[in-house]
């Protein structure tokens, strides 16, 4: 069963647990920083298991020292679920831990 995309005040209600975390268009975004390249990569491979373990995925960018997600839903047409912020919350979780700001 497709997740249900929720409203937009709905979300950013949300995001405000979500320090740094945005609403843009039809996605939630963050970047962070670490810091040096290797955290960053380490960084990007934490993310990705998460990932795989809620079988949901943002997309990622590896930048020197920086980490950026971009995620929505797909099956729900491209909206923002509850999924996503799960999702947000777990790497917020993890960031502190690798430096990440």
């Amino acid at each position: 069963m497709p997740a249900a995309p929720l409203p937009r005040n709905e979300i950013e209600n949300r995001l405000s647990e979500l320090p740094g975390w945005t609403l843009e268009e039809d996605r939630i975004t963050r970047t962070y920083r670490l810091p040096s390249h290797f955290a960053a990569a380490g960084f990007t491979v934490h993310v990705a298991q998460i990932q795989d373990e809620l079988n949901h995925h943002s997309d990622l960018t590896l930048g020197y020292n920086t980490v950026a997600l971009s995620v929505n839903t797909h099956d729900a047409g491209g909206k923002v679920t509850e999924r996503d912020l799960a999702l947000a919350a777990r790497v917020m979780a993890v960031a502190p831990g690798h430096g990440a700001r």
